[in-house]
């Protein structure tokens, strides 16, 4: 099914589509003929994407928006201004926050940091577009990225853990509300998928070996091109009956028990204190290339 002119004619936005999984997305849809959009903090990794695609891709387009989607005005502002240049025809909420920490370390700022990127700035990417569909009576599909861990819960990640169940609630609930309007509502529940900048905030002891490959029954970490197959899939009218599911790509991992960072229980406040310096350390790395 996926033959060069699946997405022809159609434009589709994604959130957190300038680095890691969200850009592999991306590019998967423009090779498959889509226009896209992709939005973010850093308005110049964007831009730099979006010219290094393009070029690979003649004929295709991909804009850019620098967005925090945890201000729901500045989310409004940028939905009109994409509709201005046309409507869109899907979305795929990949932005997201999580870190490593345990819970009773946590300030309600860390917390809110996690939950309103990915609880409050999903809601207001996914309503801001589904109301302007309904009012144009357009059919649309929505992809919203998850984990297994909304089936499972897991320590360590409470505020992750939280947000993205809220998040799978929101997916089911409005894939009845939405369906009479031809509005798809779909999630992909991922298991590790090695990137850059989480990866740095999930494994910091760099023991991804034990817990990644030996704890997972195919013997390995995913590839970024079956997340791009899997949420291409999903998004295609060629599947328009899917409607409401939460599909697990993750080799199997999340049926085998003892989740994702079961393993830390043993950890020591050494141990921890370490994680929380090295988490610190990739988080001031990230504000100096912001500045």
């Amino acid at each position: 099914m996926f033959r060069t002119d699946l997405f022809a004619g159609k434009r589709f936005l994604i959130s957190g589509g300038g680095t890691g999984l969200g850009r592999i997305m991306m590019e998967r849809f423009v090779e498959l003929g889509a226009d896209c959009v992709i939005c973010g903090r850093r308005g110049s990794v964007l831009e730099e994407t979006a010219r290094d695609v393009m070029a690979r891709h003649p004929g295709r387009r991909v804009d850019t928006f620098a967005v925090d989607i945890r201000v729901a005005t500045a989310v409004e502002e940028m939905i009109d201004q994409i509709w201005a240049g046309g409507p869109l025809d899907g979305l795929v909420n990949n932005a997201a926050g999580n870190f490593i920490s345990q819970t009773k370390d946590l300030s309600p700022r860390a917390f809110d940091a996690i939950a309103n990127i990915v609880l409050h700035g999903t809601f207001y990417m996914t309503n801001a577009c589904g109301k302007r569909w309904i009012a144009e009576q357009r059919k649309a599909s929505v992809i919203s990225i998850l984990t297994t861990w909304v089936w499972t819960g897991s320590p360590f990640v409470v505020p992750s853990a939280m947000s993205k169940a809220g998040v799978a609630v929101m997916t089911q609930s409005l894939a009845v509300e939405w369906g009479r309007h031809g509005i798809r509502l779909n999630a992909i529940a991922p298991g590790p998928f090695p990137t850059e900048g989480a990866w740095a905030r999930l494994n910091p002891g760099g023991d991804n070996d034990d817990r990644y490959k030996t704890r997972n029954p195919m013997g390995r970490v995913g590839r970024p091109n079956e997340l791009a197959n899997m949420a291409a899939f999903l998004m295609s009218d060629e599947v328009a009956y899917i409607n409401g599911e939460i599909i697990a790509i993750d080799g199997g991992m999340g049926i085998m028990g003892n989740g994702t960072f079961s393993n830390m229980m043993a950890y020591s406040e050494d141990d921890w204190r370490r994680i929380r310096e090295q988490i610190q350390s990739t988080n001031a790395a990230d504000k100096a290339k912001r500045s």
